[in-house]
């Protein structure tokens, strides 16, 4: 069993369940981490984009998320995702990452992006 190494200064909180999930995703993959941030897209303004990482980038704040499965952090992204809480959930039929974000306002019908309130961004 892993044992989490999150810094309660974090920019974000990753929950057992995403953590499993991403340990999942590197299994046999061959990158070494998992690279979050947020970009401009869709009809609202931002959206998640979640990708397989061979080494961090200098933009990157690493978070060791268990002893086998960390965590790049956007450094750019960080003032939309500060207080995010990331988690993997089951929605009917599927599973899915879900974002807790308290910076999003608003999200598109289609709930691939969102904008966030003035003082996140």
């Amino acid at each position: 069993m892993s044992v989490q190494h999150i810094d309660p200064g974090a920019p974000l909180r990753v929950t057992p369940a995403a953590i499993k999930h991403f340990r999942q995703k590197l299994a046999g993959s061959g990158a070494a981490a998992i690279r979050l941030r947020v970009k401009e897209s869709g009809c609202t303004g931002f959206m998640y984009v979640v990708d397989l990482a061979e080494a961090p980038a200098d933009t990157d704040l690493p978070m060791q998320l268990a002893d086998d499965v960390e965590l790049l952090v956007d450094r750019g992204s960080i003032p939309v995702l500060r207080g995010t809480t990331v988690d993997y959930v089951r929605d009917g039929l599927n599973f899915l990452l879900k974002f807790e974000n308290p910076n999003a306002q608003d999200h598109c019908g289609c709930g691939e992006s969102f904008n966030i309130r003035e003082s996140a961004g």
